[in-house]
């Protein structure tokens, strides 16, 4: 179960770094009755038109048997337990860059009482695993950078940018498994702002082109008497663009994302970004009054 306050915000975090969110992994799934319907469902739906067909079928219902037969694993699928804990499988994370990923976990099923800690082993899901799914749920606001001059940007004139305050609250992200009393909350935080001017006829401010988040806000905006000032966060266009097609400003927010749990402990996550494009018409003035 997932719970945030940037529900409705419409933009997923790509990775800063090679890191992904697990491809798979073992969660609770099933109810004793949901168990049922779905090996019931299987049976009935099985066909059999060749040899090789029949042999599957055989097969399958000596695993039914051996799992939810009288003397199976989960006897009448634990029906008798409904209620007190739920059957655990593999679920493949579909979005997942990593075809291959998706199917390392091999095909499990167990049962785990409520208040009992899951059995350890790769991929089942701990307060790590559910963090990484918090990361991978967070959606953040688009990023809206503002300039100044507004519209057309003017050659040799700074262009200062920043963010609106409202873009800085953070994003948190609760991954839960409720009736185990199990949980991990992410917080994503705007860090900075990479600035890449489309042109290699620019200059950043600062040089590397990254603004850093300070007090609350990343840039600063433009106001009179700070004409000549070299902006905190901004670009200053060489040449103009009247020969040619606009620049394709790129702004990328960076998000810090840490996580604590229900256990007491916590760490740190990938940082995650998201960009945005800007078309920038650069024009030649000669004398310009801000």
């Amino acid at each position: 179960m997932f719970t945030s306050t940037g529900k409705g915000n419409p933009a997923p975090l790509v990775s800063a770094t090679s890191w992904t969110p697990p491809a798979c992994y073992y969660a609770p799934l099933y109810t004793p009755a949901q168990m049922r319907d779905k090996e019931d469902d299987w049976l009935r739906h099985m066909t059999v038109d060749s040899p090789h067909e029949e042999q599957v079928q055989i097969d399958t219902r000596d695993r039914y048997e051996d799992l939810f037969g009288e003397d199976g694993e989960f006897p009448d699928f634990h029906t008798d337990r409904a209620g007190e804990g739920m059957f655990w499988s593999r679920v493949i994370n579909r979005d997942h860059p990593d075809r291959a990923a998706q199917y390392s976990c091999e095909p499990r099923l167990f049962w785990v009482d409520f208040g009992d800690p899951p059995p350890p082993g790769p991929g089942v899901v701990d307060t790590a695993t559910l963090a990484a799914l918090a990361w991978e749920y967070t959606r953040v606001p688009e990023t809206e950078v503002t300039l100044n001059p507004e519209g057309s940007q003017v050659v040799n004139l700074p262009s200062w940018v920043w963010l609106d305050e409202a873009a800085f609250e953070p994003v948190t992200v609760r991954a839960e498994l409720p009736d185990y009393g199990i949980w991990a909350e992410t917080v994503a935080t705007p860090r900075s702002l990479r600035l890449a001017p489309g042109t290699p006829d620019a200059v950043l401010h600062p040089a590397s082109g990254r603004c850093e988040a300070r007090g609350g806000r990343i840039g600063e905006p433009w106001t009179r008497g700070r004409s000549g000032e070299e902006p905190p966060c901004g670009i200053t266009y060489l040449r103009s663009t009247a020969t040619g097609t606009p620049h394709t400003m790129e702004a990328t927010l960076v998000w810090g994302v840490s996580w604590t749990d229900s256990l007491g402990g916590g760490d740190t996550l990938p940082d995650g970004e998201y960009a945005t494009t800007l078309d920038v018409t650069v024009d030649e003035v000669q004398a310009v009054v801000r």
